[in-house]
């Protein structure tokens, strides 16, 4: 894929897992990047070293705690300040807790609302006017297989994230004529660090190999009975913060190996 533009990326949750695929993959580009997490300040400079590595033009780390709307807000300004603006804004952080919905603990459905959803409209609302002031702007949001479809014991993240689709879709149609896009990636397993861990619990409780235990739990849901990787969302944010995909906005893109089709 040729080279972006230069551009100005914040991403939250950028630090691991499929935040940090896409950080790696911008960096790639010649990016500048203000990426977000939890981890520690020894942590943060070991990534920012990986960042400059691989060819970012300039990295920057905010450990901001999403669940507090000022924190998110502070962040977002922040990120303009220091880099002078943010060209495209990828709300990728997200947290998970799973019960029925009769035992769930309502602080823990707070936290996964205000994380997975409210943040991004934080986030969003803060960087609006920036990026309508320079007619330009890309804003992608992580949402899940579970923003389109449910299951069971789930319920503040299948809310939350059913939720930023349609946060999506209505950011989209209120900047569509300002050559600001809004677009949802909506992947399903993707095997991550945490997801190989996951796999390798399973191996361990069926007695399965490696392998068939990953494909055991991808099949229950993907009709590939394969994992995505990381590399694939990332290169399709990629693709959505280029010009060429100025008239694609609004839309939710599965990435899933045929979850929702069933």
């Amino acid at each position: 894929m040729a080279r972006l533009s230069v551009r100005t990326v914040m991403i939250t949750g950028g630090v691991s897992g499929l935040g940090l695929a896409m950080a790696s993959a911008f960096a790639e580009t010649g990016a500048h990047l203000y990426v977000g997490g939890l981890i520690t300040e020894n942590k943060a400079t070991d990534i920012l070293a990986q960042l400059d590595e691989k060819g970012a033009a300039s990295c920057h780390f905010d450990d901001a705690d999403l669940r507090d709307a000022t924190a998110a807000r502070t962040m977002a300004d922040k990120a303009a300040d220091v880099m002078g603006r943010v060209d495209v804004l990828i709300n990728n952080a997200g947290i998970q807790y799973v019960a029925p919905v009769d035992e769930f603990p309502s602080e823990k459905w707070q936290d996964i609302v205000d994380v997975n959803l409210s943040a991004p409209f934080h986030l969003i609302s803060s960087l609006l006017p920036r990026m309508k002031q320079r007619n330009f702007g890309r804003i992608i949001n992580i949402a899940s297989a579970h923003g389109l479809v449910a299951s069971a014991h789930k319920s503040a993240y299948v809310a939350a994230k059913h939720g930023l689709v349609g946060l999506t879709k209505t950011v989209a149609l209120e900047v569509a004529q300002q050559n600001i896009t809004c677009n949802a990636i909506c992947p399903g397993f993707v095997l991550t660090d945490l997801v190989d861990q996951q796999v390798r619990a399973h191996a361990d409780k069926t007695g399965l190999p490696y392998k068939e235990a990953g494909i055991a739990m991808v099949s229950e849901k993907h009709a590939a009975g394969q994992f995505l990787m990381p590399q694939q969302i990332a290169d399709m944010a990629l693709f959505l913060a280029r010009d060429e995909a100025r008239n694609i906005t609004g839309s939710s893109f599965s990435l899933d190996g045929g979850w929702t089709a069933q």
